[in-house]
């Protein structure tokens, strides 16, 4: 009984330490372009047309509804690499942070409940079986039901954040023979993180 005290104190510090944040963009229209992406890479505007898309921002709420078509000039049988990284600016410069998602294959994963993507994208795309099997590729289009969305990070353990923060999201195709396409997409969600508890 005694041995496993420690472990208790240990658990109830770290589960103490956990905290909230809050993103609160710079861009009402949440995408912005990448500063310094990867050579010959596009915009999220310039890969999915989003005429028929809608973000709207209400105090610390998103109001997202309507359909996003792919332009993105890849294959369905293609292999998609996705990379999410956390910065954070400092002195005039971006600098990394340590949090990173690496996604060798995100197709498969697409739909993933255990994935980041889908508590803040897919779950919410309405036709999904009849578009999982093209993932990203140009004609894909992604109906959504409409949906709200906090920037939220809730229970997040590991050093503390604070000041401006962007998200980089970069997407890769590669053939099926692994012949990376010439074309990616780049896009940053900008923002001051905020501590809520």
């Amino acid at each position: 009984m005694l041995g496993s005290l420690p472990l208790l104190l240990v658990l109830s510090v770290t589960w103490s330490w956990a905290m909230d944040y809050e993103l609160l963009l710079e861009e009402p229209d949440l995408f912005s372009p990448c500063t310094d992406g990867p050579p010959g890479s596009i915009s999220i505007q310039e890969a999915f047309n989003s005429e028929n898309f809608t973000i709207s921002m209400e105090s610390d709420i998103l109001h997202l509804s309507g359909n996003v078509t792919s332009r993105w000039e890849v294959e369905p049988t293609d292999r998609v690499s996705a990379r999410i990284s956390l910065f954070y600016f400092n002195r005039g410069t971006w600098e990394p942070t340590v949090y990173s998602i690496s996604v060798n294959n995100f197709c498969p994963l697409m739909y993933d409940r255990n994935q980041y993507w889908f508590k803040y994208w897919t779950k919410y795309v309405s036709n999904r079986h009849e578009v999982e099997h093209l993932c990203l590729s140009a004609g894909a289009v992604f109906v959504h039901n409409p949906y709200d969305m906090k920037m939220r990070l809730d229970d997040f353990r590991g050093p503390v954040l604070r000041g401006r923060h962007k998200i980089l999201i970069i997407c890769t195709a590669f053939s099926n023979t692994n012949v990376q396409r010439p074309v990616s997409f780049c896009f940053e969600i900008r923002g001051e993180v905020l501590r809520i508890k």
